[in-house]
């Protein structure tokens, strides 16, 4: 990581210390930037458990991949920084390649800004007096900062020009016209809404229309035919109301942004970003849950998406993210208590993994039996079970003082459970570390 500016410290080195749930119990305090330095394993019991981590060269690929195969695609990247809220780790998306980073809230904008990103996106649409107030102060206070968030209704841009008429010298807010469905989440549902609206935020003094926006991902199924034909829908009613602004003269600049695309089929959403409207357009695909992958759900939308692409899911993403935890109760045959839950790890799209384990003391992990599963979570704990019956499964069973890593689904809600993770090497010795700011 290259040097960072002392005024950026606070956010991009931050000072690390106790109490902070799995920093080693008694440790003075350190930089993030001096974790790497301290020669700790996490199989040695340096960290106490739970704590998540981030497998470092997973995470790596993961970056890079995307990055490239967004330049093969001819789009960029704007991935949505929600997912981790990691200063450091908005860096290094920025540094392979990324135009800027995505976010949900202005809070959310003003993390970001104070780390680095000058350009964003707000995925969402701004409205409250005090969030144009935000963004206003942020632009202000940080050279050649770029906002854009999402608009979708005249009642909107009603409350922001009443905002703007009360605030003189005040700069127009850059927006993207955002296209849903009936049934959907936001956006505006037909096209005669969406260019009405269009046409008032043409006209308006404190609005400029940089380009169009829509959202896929939750509604995808993980099935190519369906998952293409939804897309498609979506995105050609992008298209068309992209192309009557153009005709109609209603975008302010003579770039226009077109942007899509959560993690679970940005393949099939990058293909649609670059529309042919007889002048410059800019895609920014958004996907955020890309940076770390997952065991669960973003893993059966890889599936689906690998011979699309042509390629293997190993050489696509790769899991980073796992949270180590203790067995520590034995009480029946064929249950384990495992010391993490609902507030160490995401259990909102699917229940957590188990992927390895390691033996008390032991300083290598291996595989778990294909029987072991999590099938409850309490506040601070795990039920793993197994078939007891099964003579194999039960020669294999877990003891009490055993470390077993648990892989997540959709890591978004786990990345909010922490303030700090390491990020560890494939002998899981910890060679960096990363901070959350949620």
């Amino acid at each position: 990581m290259p040097a960072t500016p002392a005024a950026l410290d606070p956010l991009a080195d931050p000072l690390l210390a106790s109490p902070l749930k799995g920093w080693p119990h008694g440790q003075p305090p350190l930089r993030a930037s001096e974790v790497g330095a301290q020669g700790w394993n996490l199989l040695a019991g340096d960290l106490p458990l739970p704590v998540a981590v981030l497998r470092r060269e997973a995470l790596a690929h993961n970056i890079a991949w995307l990055a490239s195969r967004a330049r093969d695609w001819g789009v960029e990247l704007a991935p949505h920084g929600k997912t981790t809220m990691s200063p450091q780790l908005f860096a290094r998306q920025i540094e392979a390649g990324a135009w800027g980073i995505t976010f949900a809230s202005v809070f959310q904008l003003a993390v970001g800004a104070a780390a680095g990103v000058r350009r964003a996106l707000i995925a969402n649409q701004v409205l409250d007096a005090a969030d144009l107030a935000g963004i206003e102060a942020l632009r202000r206070r940080h050279d050649g900062l770029r906002v854009i968030f999402l608009a979708d209704s005249p009642a909107q841009l009603a409350l922001i020009e009443a905002w703007f008429a009360a605030h003189p010298g005040a700069q127009p807010f850059e927006v993207l016209l955002e296209i849903g469905f009936a049934g959907g989440r936001t956006g505006c549902r037909t096209e005669d809404e969406a260019l009405a609206l269009a046409r008032r935020l043409h006209a308006s003094p404190a609005a400029a229309l940089a380009g169009i926006e829509c959202y896929e991902g939750l509604w995808a199924r993980g099935e190519s035919e369906a998952d293409r034909a939804w897309v498609d829908a979506m995105m050609d009613r992008v298209d068309a109301v992209a192309a009557q602004c153009v005709r109609e003269g209603l975008f302010a600049g003579e770039e226009v942004i077109v942007s899509a695309g959560g993690s679970a089929v940005f393949d099939l959403v990058a293909a649609r970003l670059v529309p042919a409207l007889g002048r410059p357009v800019r895609g920014l695909l958004r996907s955020g849950c890309y940076v770390t992958h997952d065991h669960g759900t973003y893993t059966r939308m890889l599936q689906a998406m690998a011979p699309r692409l042509g390629c293997e899911c190993g050489e696509m993403m790769r899991p980073a993210l796992q949270v180590w935890a203790l067995v520590q109760s034995c009480p029946e045959p064929g249950l384990a208590i495992v010391g993490a839950g609902k507030r160490d790890l995401s259990f909102d799209m699917g229940m957590p993994v188990p992927v390895a384990r390691a033996a008390p003391g032991a300083m290598q992990a291996g595989p778990v039996p294909a029987g072991w599963r999590i099938d409850a979570l309490n506040d601070q704990h795990a039920y793993l079970r197994w078939d007891a019956a099964d003579a194999g499964l039960a020669a294999q069973a877990p003891v009490v003082g055993e470390r077993v890593a648990l892989g997540i689904s959709h890591p978004c809600t786990t990345f909010d459970k922490w303030r700090w993770m390491p990020l560890i090497e494939e002998d899981h010795r910890v060679s960096d570390a990363v901070t959350m700011v949620f």
